[in-house]
């Protein structure tokens, strides 16, 4: 797994496997028979050619998997034959995840890393959002601020389930809905965490919580990177109100 851009010349060895770019935190790790993941290729169009000389030596990825396919890398897994999937957050993979590359599908899947759908309600109130802090008697993150969130439960869609949870942990039905945007996917561990956010405006400022909070907070956007928030809170903010 390379969290950063990767050229195939120069930036790894086709006599070896082994990546050489001094600039990747996967420096000297071997690319040979494995999944290789990064973001996206980088440098001269040669690399397509020191991709099918890995292919020769027998030294080539078992597969390729990109967040944006580049042309360099994409001739190159064509030419070498190498299997490639792009469109996927490789943020999402680690270093000795077990993998199931399907290139005829796009499709890639962790194995033994389960997807957890949960829900995420922002709730505004003119300029200000809502943070909640978990208390000490929840199952996981004690102590983290966070949005009104729950599980989405078997057989419940997101909407059914943000309602539930909204008169859950909050016991408030004076709000609108104001967006719902796409799912956002984070890493935890051996978890990656599916959130399906919501943006309400409240009409009532004034909530009560029940005993999954010990406390709660009016915050501007730009303020929740001053908390200590589950996983991911700031992209969920950002996708709600569209900021970077």
């Amino acid at each position: 797994m390379c969290s950063s851009p990767l050229s195939f010349l120069g930036g790894v060895d086709t006599s070896t496997g082994k990546i050489l770019d001094g600039d990747s935190d996967a420096k000297g790790m071997s690319v040979s028979h494995k999944v290789l993941c990064f973001p996206f290729g980088k440098g001269s169009t040669v690399g397509s050619y020191a991709m099918y000389q890995l292919r020769l030596n027998d030294l080539a990825p078992a597969a390729i998997i990109n967040s944006s396919a580049e042309p360099i890398v994409a001739t190159g897994a064509i030419i070498a034959d190498i299997p490639m999937v792009d469109g996927i957050d490789v943020n999402l993979l680690r270093t000795g995840d077990r993998l199931v590359v399907d290139a005829d599908d796009a499709s890639v899947e962790i194995v033994d890393v389960p997807e957890k759908h949960v829900v995420t309600s922002i709730l505004k109130d003119r300029s200000k959002i809502l943070l909640l802090q978990r208390s000490e008697r929840v199952g996981s993150f004690k102590g983290q601020w966070a949005g009104v969130s729950g599980f989405v439960e078997h057989g419940e869609t997101d909407e059914e389930a943000v309602l539930r949870e909204m008169e859950e942990e909050i016991g408030s039905n004076k709000l609108r809905l104001l967006k719902h945007a796409e799912p956002q996917r984070f890493r935890d561990g051996e978890v990656v965490w599916c959130v399906h956010p919501f943006l309400f405006e409240v009409r009532d400022p004034d909530i009560r919580t029940d005993w999954e909070h010990k406390k709660f907070e009016w915050v501007a956007p730009e303020d929740v990177a001053k908390y200590q928030t589950v996983p991911g809170l700031q992209q969920v903010v950002s996708a709600l109100l569209g900021r970077r």
